[in-house]
């Protein structure tokens, strides 16, 4: 995912908060891939099953770590 298109979604979600949909912002939000460091840093300090029910799109944390990190 580009950062453009990163920028794009989050705008959308800010406009959705805006809005009142505090869920839909929150779920479109989470489209955006997590930084491979926050996830490292969750999975530390919080917890792999946190990490994993999260929902937040892991691709560039499998494209860092790969498929199976946090497992591990």
């Amino acid at each position: 995912m580009t950062d453009h298109d990163a920028l794009r979604i989050m705008n959308r979600a800010s406009a959705l908060r805006k809005a009142g949909d505090e869920e839909g912002a929150r779920a479109l939000a989470k489209t955006v891939p997590m930084p491979w460091y926050l996830a490292e840093i969750w999975k530390k300090y919080v917890g792999k099953e946190s990490l994993k029910a999260s929902g937040w799109n892991m691709e560039e944390v499998e494209a860092h770590f790969g498929k199976g990190w946090i497992d591990s």
